[in-house]
């Protein structure tokens, strides 16, 4: 009996609390702290650029696991503090409450320096400005002696996890371990264009970022951008800049042709602070969210400034994550910045970019003596014109004669005047009237509260010959320079577009472009008071639901009713479906409720009725584009290409197509191999 109530011999006996060793403390912090090398380079960093220095040098072996030396040339640390330095939550960044409410410095825990000297050999050299001579201390001894140096501090960092072999065998190759290294400081030097960086292993020069001096800060970022992301990021990035109730967002969005299919290039900083923030990147994903095809990610740097003490730094051991205080004031200054910035049609930027390259060049270039003339814009312009339409007609090849008979007796053609590269490519002071549906080609009859269509969809026979003045006029073959997107000359297939303008050919996808513009037209029109209309289910769809997704439903039952959903309690844990919207009455009701809910449950009630509102209106837009396979006349063709140099994010479809392509007269000239 006794045996039988007696504890089991494999119980382990009762251990008394009692206090950690300070050696342990230091190692449990030090798994959090550092991870790899890369972690004793970024918090090594982050005290040299809070001690003001402007070049910082970090020299590495063997991926860093056997040497890490960070030098910069700071305020340096006194003699008297060198000691202090090493111990566990000394710092002096913070000293109150209000102080670590309001952070303003990259490093305040205290605790990077003890910890990394828990597991490695670290050593410290400083010296401050007014002390006689640096002094060199030796953490594992505490041996502390004068040595040579300049203003500044070195910390050397040697053997690192030798005191804890099994985290050692974690590591990876030393490249690796060097690429890791070496994107630490890249997060850095793109946040501090003033201070210059250098990137050495086993004794080489790996990286170099020269200290920038420019005018402007949103001039040296750019600069930055270009050394250390290189000049392609800086091409194919529009800038940011938007101020809003108190926060600042600044800096580079990638354009929609320049997303890569992993999130490698997405840089955002908060304070000077790189940080790792869901809020902020599901912002920039919604911003691309209509401009982006399929699962591409989007480049871009970002820099948010905000007051600190609306934010706290203190919820992550690295310092990558924080925690704003109105997270949703956030998200939108974020998602409005980058969907302004990219609203703007490229097309004017890039011809007045083309046309500036061109003078440049044109300047530049001083044809030698004997040397034939220039093959310019004017010299082509002047060259006469083949007759190329419908009412040309048709000859034989074999007929040499009557084919090229045009040629000989030419037309009076009117000059066009040579374009000045180097002025901006005026817009055009007149917009034509929108390209008109015919009547196969109208969206299906919409629902009461919805538009019909952009009030400029009407059928062709509505459209009197009369009102042709109000379309785009065919366009003067001196004024072709002066359109971003240039002057129409033929339609292929009754699928593309030809234009030509000073750069070159234009080709265009006429149903994207076209989609593109009826959605726009269509978004401007609702208003945000206008109610998706709904289309009741004769049967109720009913589903399992968890208890977030009841109280979701029952919290947002007036979102769900804009949206065209009606969502009511059936059970304590079912859910019933009994209205849809319209326009997708005939898709799973289960499936699309799960999706509401699912929204609704992490994001704000006005982001998720937004992006429902513009699905369905993609949607239609997508029905009510001119179709492929139609035939256009000039006229329609050039107000197309009118209304696209007009409309906000016209250069990729509702689906992140792209809508026009642009090809110089030097790619031309090199696909006949001219010059050559």
């Amino acid at each position: 009996m006794n045996a039988s109530t007696s504890p089991s011999s494999d119980t382990p006996a009762r251990r008394p609390i009692r206090d950690l060793p300070d050696e342990l403390v230091s190692q449990i912090a030090a798994g959090e702290v550092v991870e790899r090398p890369a972690s004793v380079v970024r918090e090594l960093v982050d005290n040299a650029l809070d001690a003001g220095a402007t070049q910082i040098t970090v020299r590495l072996l063997a991926g860093g696991v056997r040497l890490i030396t960070v030098e910069d040339d700071g305020a340096g640390i006194p003699r008297e503090e060198l000691p202090v330095a090493l111990r566990r939550h000394a710092t002096s960044k913070i000293a109150d409450l209000h102080d670590l409410e309001t952070v303003v410095t990259m490093g305040f825990r205290g605790e990077a320096l003890a910890a990394i000297a828990s597991v490695s050999e670290a050593s410290i050299l400083s010296r401050p400005a007014g002390q006689d001579s640096a002094y060199l201390l030796d953490a594992r001894s505490g041996e502390l002696r004068p040595a040579a140096r300049n203003q500044g501090t070195s910390v050397e960092i040697k053997e690192l996890f030798f005191s804890t072999p099994a985290r050692r065998k974690f590591l990876k190759t030393d490249a690796t371990e060097l690429a890791h290294c070496v994107e630490a400081v890249r997060r850095h030097a793109l946040a501090r264009p003033e201070v210059g960086f250098a990137i050495w292993h086993e004794g080489k020069l790996v990286e170099q970022w020269r200290a920038v001096n420019a005018a402007s800060r949103e001039e040296a970022l750019a600069r930055r951008l270009a050394d250390v992301l290189g000049e392609d990021f800086v091409a194919q990035s529009v800038a940011v800049q938007r101020d809003s109730g108190g926060i600042s967002v600044t800096g580079r969005a990638g354009v929609p042709d320049a997303a890569r299919s992993r999130p490698d290039h997405q840089y955002c900083y908060v304070n000077g602070r790189f940080v790792r923030d869901k809020v902020i990147a599901h912002a920039a994903r919604s911003a691309y969210e209509d401009v982006l095809h399929g699962q591409k990610q989007p480049i871009y740097a970002l820099y948010i400034s905000i007051d600190p003490a609306r934010i706290d730094v203190n919820v992550h051991p690295t310092k990558i994550e924080v925690r704003f205080r109105d997270s949703r004031e956030v998200h939108q200054a974020v998602k409005h910045a980058i969907e302004d910035a990219l609203a703007v049609p490229r097309a004017a930027a890039q011809a007045a970019a083309a046309a500036e390259a061109a003078g440049t060049v044109a300047g530049a270039a001083t044809p030698p003596v004997g040397a034939a003339p220039a093959f310019s814009l004017a010299a082509r312009a002047q060259q006469t014109h083949m007759p190329f339409g419908n009412n040309l007609p048709g000859q034989r090849v074999s007929d040499m004669g009557a084919l090229w008979a045009p040629m000989r007796s030419p037309a009076p053609q009117a000059t066009v005047p040579a374009a000045n590269p180097s002025a901006e490519l005026p817009r055009p002071t007149t917009v034509p009237a929108p390209l008109p549906l015919s009547a196969d080609e109208l969206p299906p009859a919409t629902a009461p509260g919805l538009p019909a269509a952009a009030p400029a969809l009407q059928p062709v026979a509505a459209a009197p010959a009369a009102a042709a003045p109000a379309a785009a006029a065919p366009a003067a073959a001196d004024d072709a320079p002066h359109w971003p997107l240039g002057r129409a000359v033929a339609q292929i297939h009754g699928v593309y577009i030809l234009a030509e303008n000073a750069q070159g050919l234009v080709l265009v996808d006429m149903h994207a472009a076209h989609e593109r513009i009826v959605y726009e037209r269509l978004k401007a029109s609702l208003t945000d008071q206008q109610r998706i209309p709904s289309q009741p289910l004769l049967i109720p769809a009913t589903f399992a639901a968890t208890l977030q997704e009841v109280a979701t439903a029952e919290a947002h039952a007036e979102t769900l009713s804009q949206l065209g959903l009606e969502i009511s309690p059936f059970s304590p844990k079912t859910l019933a479906v009994r209205a849809v919207p319209a326009s997708l009455a005939q898709g799973n009701a289960v499936e699309l409720a799960r999706s509401v809910l699912g929204e609704l449950g992490e994001h704000d009630a006005s982001t998720v009725v937004q992006r429902a509102r513009n699905e369905i209106l993609a949607t239609m837009a997508c029905h009510g584009a001119v179709r492929a396979n139609r035939k256009l006349t000039t006229d329609e063709m050039n107000g197309l290409l009118r209304q696209m140099e007009v409309t906000e994010r016209s250069d990729q479809c509702n689906h992140g197509r792209p809508t026009w392509r642009q090809m110089s007269m030097r790619e031309l000239d090199a696909l006949f191999l001219r010059g050559r």
